[in-house]
């Protein structure tokens, strides 16, 4: 069999084909290209779109840097998070989101996790699914927080 498709659509489809599919295509593309990274590995916006086998080229548009800031970020966290959805029906699940100081200039200070409250501080698609990933993520991109949140 013969395949005429990209890398990055190939990676795209991966995880939706059927096994015998999934073998056609790491046998035209080696099994490496379809192995997940640890979140830890993801270290840039290029690794987060890598990994998601996402363009860069369509974030550096005519939007505000906070606009491309959020839109980065929920690129990342898609990437850091490995397939996590938080299950807004499920008020025991721990959805964490990192905590920053801003009154004298701008640092990560904390990881906090909420499970039953009404209250809104941050955005549903920037909540993480442990401490750790919310930790390391205000770490590795607190530049790209700045940008979203200053």
């Amino acid at each position: 069999m013969e395949l005429k498709i990209k890398k990055e659509t190939a990676k795209k489809l991966y995880d939706s084909v059927p096994d015998w599919f999934k073998e056609e295509l790491m046998e035209a593309f080696g099994k490496t290209t379809f192995q997940k990274r640890k979140f830890t590995d993801i270290k840039s916006f290029e690794d987060a779109c890598e990994e998601l086998g996402i363009s860069t080229a369509q974030f550096y548009g005519t939007e505000t840097p906070d606009e491309t800031a959020y839109k980065k970020l929920k690129i990342v966290i898609k990437a850091i998070n490995q397939g996590w959805i938080p299950d807004w029906s499920n008020k025991n699940e721990r959805k964490w989101w990192p905590y920053f100081i801003m009154s004298s200039g701008f640092g990560f200070s904390d990881s906090f996790y909420r499970c039953d409250a009404s209250d809104t501080f941050i955005g549903s698609r920037l909540c993480f699914e442990s401490e750790e990933k919310a930790t390391y993520t205000a770490k590795h991109f607190i530049d790209l927080y700045k940008a979203f949140l200053t």
